[in-house]
C-alpha cells in the first residue's frame, strides 16, 4: 500500500462513505447548514454525474474515501465542478489529495473536449477560494456564469478554468 491517496472513477460501493464525508464537511466542520435531501445528487451520483462528459472521482486511502470531485456536463463544452471535498487529515502538502482530485477532473475534462469549467462555493470556505485561484480559476460574477449552470443556495462566490 502507498502512503499516499489515490484517484479513482466513483462506483456505489462508495456512495455511503461519500455522503458521510461530504456532510461531515459540510455540516460538522463549516457550519453549512445543508443536508441530504437538499443534496439529491448525492443519492444519485451515476446518473447525474457520470452521463456525457461527466464524471465523479474519489480520493482513496486505504480503501477509505478522504476526497471526492466531480464534473458535471451542462452542455456547450462546458462542466461545473462539484462536490471537490477532501477530509481535513489529508489536506495539505503532505498528501496533495485536493491536487490529485482536481487533476484528473481537469485532465478529464481535457480529454473530453470541455472548454470551461465553472464552480460554485460558499463564503466560508476560504481555504478553497486560495486553491482554486492558485490552481489558474478566475473569480466571476454570477452574470458571467452559463445559464445551464446549476447554482446552489448556499453558493455565493464563483470561478471559471479555461481549458
Amino acid at each position: 500500500m502507498s502512503n499516499l491517496p489515490f484517484v479513482e472513477q466513483y462506483s456505489c460501493k462508495y456512495q455511503s462513505q461519500v455522503l458521510d464525508l461530504i456532510l461531515q464537511i459540510q455540516q460538522a466542520e463549516f457550519n453549512v447548514s445543508i443536508t441530504k435531501s437538499d443534496q439529491p445528487d448525492l443519492s444519485a451520483i451515476e446518473e447525474y454525474y457520470q452521463t456525457g462528459n461527466g464524471n465523479f472521482w474519489v480520493a482513496l486511502y486505504e480503501d477509505k474515501v478522504v476526497g471526492t470531485i466531480s464534473l458535471l456536463d451542462i452542455g456547450k463544452k462546458e462542466a461545473a465542478l462539484r462536490k471537490m471535498f477532501v477530509t481535513k487529515e489529508y489536506r495539505g502538502a503532505k498528501y496533495k489529495t485536493a491536487s490529485m482530485l482536481l487533476n484528473t477532473a481537469l485532465n478529464w475534462g481535457k480529454e473530453c473536449g470541455i472548454k470551461t469549467i465553472y464552480l460554485g462555493t460558499t463564503p466560508q470556505f476560504l481555504a478553497a477560494h486560495r486553491f482554486y485561484e492558485k490552481n489558474g480559476f478566475i473569480s466571476i460574477v454570477p452574470d458571467d456564469l452559463p445559464e445551464k449552470f446549476p447554482v446552489l443556495q448556499v453558493d455565493k462566490k464563483f470561478y471559471k478554468y479555461v481549458l
